[in-house]
């Protein structure tokens, strides 16, 4: 209803020129494009939400050998899903296990540390690991807490900054992340370190996460980090099942009215263009509400607008 409003306002200003119609007075568009632009990112945000109900969430575990990427599965999951041991490389191929966090089906898979090696079998083990990191939802990157500069170092490889990523255990687990992953730089065995359980959300950098995989101090923490960096929030009940062709539909709407808005802070706005992305927004919209006719449109118009008077 938002965008039909907006779009009477833009037409009629675009095919009757001579009416005394005038959009940015009488339409108020900045002020009403960016409500509608705000609904539409809630409703993206519950679809996500419903999505994630229905579809679950793949966490991938990723990290250099022994930093506790299979201690942690097994303290997610309540089982010993993995080996664990004190000798690097015991994690030769992935292993998935399925929990629920807040009410999401979440798969977490544990993977062959990360490193440069000559080792054929490690060899397959890391290429099954960049697989997984493939077709996950969120990276847990795990380090050892007593390793100096794991915060900063991690900021530093958001940054790409690439002398202090080559300074750290983690610099290559951390560029096998795709740059849209998210993820959540967790560092293990807190209380070798000495540094109680916590979280960090440095500005332009991942989220920190402090905890004991061995104990389960600090799990809860990150369990709430998952929860959160997926979108989910503290709660699902206004969640509702989106289907994935309704979550194209919608992140094409929004990409449209984005445009929309870019159009619209030009000073004087081009609105044959601003019009246009109003109706590929409108379109994308039909494909889940039904078709919005040019005739529509016009109704509209001629029952809003006191046109040829």
């Amino acid at each position: 209803d938002a965008l039909i409003d907006l779009r009477m306002y833009t037409e009629a200003t675009l095919d009757f020129p001579d009416e005394d119609i005038e959009l940015l007075r009488e339409g108020d568009v900045h002020a009403r494009l960016a409500a509608a632009r705000a609904r539409l990112a809630n409703v993206i945000a519950r679809a996500r939400s419903g999505a994630m109900l229905r579809q679950g969430l793949t966490v991938v575990l990723v990290g250099a050998p022994n930093v506790g990427k299979s201690s942690l599965l097994n303290r997610l999951v309540g089982d010993d899903a993995a080996i664990v041991t004190a000798i690097p490389g015991t994690t030769r191929d992935t292993v998935e296990r399925q929990v629920e966090v807040a009410g999401i089906p979440v798969t977490i898979v544990d993977t062959a540390g990360l490193r440069e090696t000559t080792d054929e079998v490690e060899l397959l083990g890391i290429a099954r690991t960049r697989a997984a990191v493939a077709r996950a939802d969120v990276a847990l990157l795990l380090v050892d807490a007593r390793d100096d500069g794991d915060a900063g170092v991690a900021a530093a490889a958001q940054r790409q900054d690439a002398d202090a990523i080559e300074r750290s255990r983690i610099a290559y687990p951390m560029q096998a992340l795709p740059p849209g992953l998210p993820r959540i730089v967790v560092h293990n065995k807190c209380d070798l370190a000495q540094v109680p359980p916590h979280v960090e959300r440095p500005a332009g950098a991942p989220v920190d996460v402090w905890l004991c995989a061995l104990t389960g101090e600090g799990v809860g923490l990150l369990e709430s980090e998952v929860q959160r960096i997926a979108g989910v929030g503290h709660s699902t009940e206004d969640a509702f099942l989106a289907r994935a062709r309704h979550l194209i539909a919608l992140d094409d709407a929004s990409a449209h009215l984005a445009a929309a808005a870019a159009h619209a802070a030009v000073v004087p706005p081009p609105l044959e263009l601003f019009a246009e992305e109003l109706r590929l927004a409108q379109q994308a919209f039909a494909s889940i509400t039904g078709e919005f006719t040019a005739d529509d449109l016009l109704g509209e118009i001629f029952a809003r607008f006191c046109i040829g008077k």
